[in-house]
């Protein structure tokens, strides 16, 4: 997965978040940024109230962020398969198996770990 199909996806996921009523009230206190970097292509998203506001490619040293999802490309892609194989059906997958890391402010994320494991999970509905 190249920086140019992530991007799309990751567009998409945000329009798709924007049609899910009950994300919106998931998401009603979540207003952060949160980077996604993808074997070292970094994506800044940024939240408010639960809606995506921004999404910009890194790297960038500038942007201050909550936490982070770190991930290689295929376990991303093997995360985003309609029925996804067992070890990648969750983000904490990535970091049982070894393929990726959690990192920054724990915290805010299992506050909002509903919303924002199903805001990733669109990722599983939107074509690249």
């Amino acid at each position: 997965m190249a920086r140019a199909d992530l991007l799309p996806r990751l567009t998409a996921m945000g329009a798709a978040l924007e049609t899910r009523a009950h994300l919106h009230r998931l998401g009603a206190l979540f207003s952060e940024t949160v980077l996604i970097e993808v074997q070292g292509d970094e994506y800044y998203l940024t939240f408010h109230r639960g809606a995506l506001e921004t999404i910009t490619p890194g790297p960038s040293r500038k942007i201050p962020w909550r936490f982070a999802i770190r991930v290689d490309a295929e376990a991303l892609e093997k995360f985003w398969q309609p029925i996804p194989e067992a070890g990648f059906h969750d983000i904490f997958g990535f970091v049982k198996t070894g393929r990726g890391s959690i990192e920054g402010d724990i915290l805010v994320l299992v506050k909002n770990l509903r919303f924002f494991k199903e805001f990733m999970a669109l990722g599983r509905e939107v074509q690249a």
